[in-house]
């Protein structure tokens, strides 16, 4: 099965036990198996002696049985469930550990809802398998063969025989019923896949979709894919119900046949009213392996299913590889001829660029929308994996450094701040866990968001809210500044993180920001008056520069930059006449 090939590696560690409980079930079996045995040889002690005390101790010997059965039972409950439980918390380590591996591509191929759904559902199924599908495997067989050994050998085979016959009726049912199971439940996974897509998306774009008035819209297209979901279970549970009756019809099928064929024999004196007793509780017994059997054809088909689904994401390899050693000694960045292009887009974002980036000086990259300034920035982190020895860092590739290292030189804030769903003083100690209450205060300070934030009723311990929907724009990316200033990592990237505040919390910022030492600065910014204070300034045009220099340098050149300076002072000094 092609689930178990997959957990092989899991069943090798927990061997042991997976033993244990085994032989704990082994040992239920054989005990159960008793039980008719002793009924039967009590009856027919009883009818030969017509004496209740003659059996009495066959009371007290069903009286143990059941209560180590009982404990035998909670037992290897425990054990094999436990375990089980151990799988789901592997694989969802292992997909979580996946998913911070990837980089951009993987995520722009694979959406939040689907990974969301493989998650959960899909190793609940896994995990469900693993511990119930071993237990109805194993208890299912077991049961079946000591039941068989005791209704062949121990009373009567020609009996047991014919009592078998519709047994291959169930066979060949069961098989095309779980054939059946394993594509209908992997469309059903599929369904979830999305319903839980557009739940994300709905509640992501909650104030998109209202403030457009597409909610009926919206309810439509969440109706119709919560329906395809529901009917696609449906059809799993329509086809998992058929199981019961197949059971029922050949169980009961079999047990005519045992009462006319052992009345028969009775009638001929060949086989005892004790002996029938026993084989009709044996045969009474077969009702779990059969119920065991399409049981565990069901979960195997859902586990398969879930592992095909969940193997496929997990085989992917990772879009950027960590096979750096090294950690860099200092922060001189250099850009070689850089040209870079996203997958299946035949145009360079990037072309021909470069540049040099010294340490503890103030870079500004300007440029109109669409010209390739954040795919830099991310292209420094290797969100992107640039073209090989391109990109350096200290003198060497970017592709020599461990990725955690790389990554901690620069603290990030991209215009479309995240914030998570925790007070804001948490949101800013992310930055540095260890960071004291003091530390939080002065990024704040230096963020120009401290004032704010004394002005909420509960001040630094104010809940923020999903993504930081209680606060404004323009609070979210000083929030997110704040985070990345009190990180102190060598680099500080500013993606248009300024262009939701006003100009005065703007140029208090950068002021703040100047006063900073030992730190190297890259500013991208539509609005020219936050780069003033910049060593250099490039311009970035169709992914090449076309200009570069500093702010009063370009300035003094009839291009792009002054240009775009000249409309910004007049869109200013319009805006202040009108207020005034």
């Amino acid at each position: 099965m092609q689930l178990f090939r997959h957990l092989n590696w899991f069943f090798r560690r927990y061997w042991y036990t997976y033993s244990l409980a085994l032989v704990m079930l082994f040992s239920v079996g054989l005990i159960n198996m008793a039980i008719p045995w002793m009924i039967g040889r009590a009856i027919d002690q009883l009818l030969a002696t017509h004496q209740l005390s003659n059996t009495i101790h066959y009371l007290y010997l069903l009286a143990l049985a059941g209560v180590i059965v009982y404990w035998l039972r909670f037992a290897w409950r425990r054990l094999l469930f436990g375990t089980s439980y151990k799988l789901g918390n592997i694989l969802r380590e292992r997909f979580y550990q996946r998913l911070t591996k990837q980089g951009q591509a993987f995520y722009s191929e694979h959406s939040t809802g689907d990974l969301m759904a493989r998650a959960t559902n899909d190793i609940d199924a896994i995990e469900t398998a693993a511990g119930e599908g071993i237990l109805s495997g194993f208890d299912g067989m077991l049961t079946f063969v000591l039941v068989m050994i005791m209704m062949f050998v121990f009373i009567d085979w020609r009996l047991a025989m014919l009592a078998l016959l519709p047994f291959p009726f169930m066979g060949a049912s069961f098989y095309r019923l779980s054939n059946l199971i394993h594509h209908q439940f992997k469309d059903t996974l599929d369904k979830f896949s999305k319903l839980n897509e557009q739940t994300q998306q709905s509640m992501v774009g909650i104030r998109m979709i209202k403030s457009m008035g597409r909610e009926a819209i919206e309810k439509n297209d969440f109706d119709q894919i919560a329906e395809n979901a529901a009917l696609s279970n449906y059809k799993v549970e329509q086809s998992d119900a058929k199981f019961d009756p197949i059971i029922k019809l050949c169980l009961g099928a079999a047990l005519l046949i045992t009462l006319l064929a052992g009345g028969w024999q009775i009638h001929e004196g060949k086989l005892t009213i004790g002996q029938l007793t026993s084989f009709t509780l044996y045969l009474a017994e077969l009702i779990w392996p059969m119920f065991a059997f399409g049981w565990l054809m069901n979960i195997l088909q859902r586990g398969n299913a879930a592992m095909g689904r969940l193997h496929e994401l997990l085989s992917i390899p990772d879009t950027i590889r960590d096979s750096g050693s090294e950690c860099p000694d200092n922060y001189h960045i250099e850009l070689v001829d850089l040209r870079f292009s996203y997958p299946d887009d035949e145009q360079l974002s990037l072309n021909h660029i470069n540049l040099d980036i010294y340490e503890n000086k103030v870079l500004a990259i300007a440029g109109p929308t669409g010209s390739g300034k954040s795919t830099l920035l991310k292209l420094l982190m290797r969100y992107w994996e640039a073209p090989k020895g391109q990109l350096l860092i200290a003198g060497q590739p970017i592709t020599r450094y461990q990725l955690s290292a790389l990554r901690s030189l620069f603290a990030y804030v991209p215009q479309d701040s995240f914030l998570f769903s925790t007070t804001i003083a948490e949101n800013i100690r992310m930055g540095r866990p260890n960071a004291s209450d003091e530390q939080i205060y002065e990024a704040a300070r230096v963020a120009a968001i401290h004032d704010d934030i004394l002005g909420f009723e509960k001040g630094y311990l104010t809940q923020v809210g999903e993504r930081g929907v209680t606060l404004s724009g323009g609070q979210r990316q000083r929030l997110a500044i704040a985070r990345a200033l009190i990180s102190d990592a060598p680099v500080l990237m500013l993606d248009d993180a300024l262009s939701a505040v006003d100009v005065h919390t703007e140029k208090k910022i950068i002021q703040h920001l100047r006063k900073r030492e030992n730190q190297t600065v890259i500013i991208v910014s539509h609005r020219l008056s936050a780069l003033e204070h910049a060593d250099e300034v490039i311009v970035l045009h169709h992914g090449q520069i076309s200009e570069r220099g500093s702010h009063l340098s370009l300035l003094n050149q009839d291009g792009w930059y002054a240009q775009m300076a000249t409309y910004q002072q007049m869109e200013q000094a319009i805006g202040s006449s009108q207020h005034d």
